[in-house]
């Protein structure tokens, strides 16, 4: 199957089996596809959780206007984008950089340059910066599940706050952004499991600029 068959496949699945797990390796694959995910200049500003505490999912579930899915799913991933970008975050992705390909007098110099740019920002712009990177992961997350057959729901529908308080999010400066459930469809009792797949006409989306 192509890329666009999964993806006409796959749809933000309502119900779930709850006797039904995603397997480990599974899992991992989904996850890694989330760490190839681009992110401006691979900073990769945010950090995911992947819950399956069935406590602190009925307490988020209560954060999330009482949607099942939060619960349901095999698994529940919230991505938290870096609340702020500090010296102390952004320092690590450059020591892993230097790591990886080596130390250098243009990297140190790079590192310098973008220390000083965050640092004249507040930090509500370094966040919004931050979260919105986490959401390309979550593209990458979601078609990769639909790729091995994993049902996934994209959800911005929850508390933000509450989130954070439940999962301690302040402490390790970092704020919810969505959640991503990962399972697989109860078909028998998901309303939207039959219907057609409506998108905008492309003729409509799409301004070619010439």
């Amino acid at each position: 199957m192509t890329l666009l068959s999964h993806l006409n496949w796959r749809y933000a699945t309502k119900k779930y089996d709850p006797a039904k797990k995603v397997p480990q390796p599974v899992l991992d694959d989904i996850l890694e596809a989330v760490s190839l995910a681009p992110s401006s200049n691979g900073y990769q500003p945010y950090d995911v959780l992947v819950v399956t505490n069935p406590a602190i999912r009925e307490k988020l579930r209560a954060a999330a206007f009482n949607q099942p899915q939060v619960t349901d799913a095999s698994h529940l991933v919230v991505f938290a984008a870096w609340d702020s970008i500090t010296e102390d975050n952004l320092g690590k992705v450059f020591d892993r950089m230097a790591e990886v390909r080596g130390s250098s007098e243009s990297l140190a110099e790079r590192r310098k340059s973008a220390l000083a740019g965050f640092a004249g920002k507040t930090a509500e712009q370094n966040f919004q910066f931050a979260a919105q990177q986490a959401f390309i992961g979550l593209g990458f997350g979601l078609a990769a599940a639909a790729e091995l057959k994993v049902d996934a729901t994209p959800m911005g529908g929850f508390d933000a706050k509450a989130f954070d308080d439940i999962l301690g999010l302040k402490e390790l400066g970092l704020r919810s952004v969505v959640i991503m459930t990962l399972g697989y469809r109860d078909a028998s009792g998901d309303w939207l499991v039959g219907l057609k797949k409506v998108r905008r006409p492309k003729a409509d989306m799409f301004i070619e600029v010439k």
